[in-house]
């Protein structure tokens, strides 16, 4: 798990001054934004979609991973990007293996997450961005 600053090759492009990543895969993602020309702005948790958490009812904040700005072809389409472990974008599994508190915990994220999710769909819909979940399958 490795997270820090990221720093730009093409500053122009980013706009936060200091784009932090929280895993490599992060990292990666925005290393890929940076080198890529097609890609006309990014940002870090840069946007905050309000959410009702289902595990105590309240208003949350959910900083979303990456705003991003894409020329395909001759439209740029604005995007709002979540970067998870293809593990954790599927409800848990119930195992003898694990024990009680893990696997509350894995619902408890689960649900936690889909509120999010669920959020930043209707957030990108109202803006017309749209919002996409990249796991390894995507960014490997």
């Amino acid at each position: 798990f490795k997270q820090g600053v990221y720093k730009p090759i093409n500053h122009e492009k980013f706009i936060n001054k200091t784009p932090i990543y929280r895993s490599s895969w992060e990292r990666k993602f925005m290393y890929w934004c940076d080198t890529n020309p097609n890609v006309l702005a990014v940002g870090s948790e840069n946007i905050i979609v309000p959410y009702k958490s289902p595990i105590d009812n309240r208003v949350h904040k959910y900083y979303v991973d990456n705003f991003v700005i894409i020329k395909e072809g001759a439209k740029t389409t604005k995007y709002l990007i979540e970067i998870k472990p293809k593990k954790q974008t599927e409800a848990p599994t119930k195992s003898n293996r694990k024990k009680k508190t893990t696997i509350i915990y894995e619902q408890a994220t689960w649900a936690v997450n889909q509120a999010k999710w669920a959020a930043a769909k209707e957030y990108a819909n109202k803006k017309g961005y749209n919002f996409l979940l990249l796991t390894e399958d995507q960014l490997f």
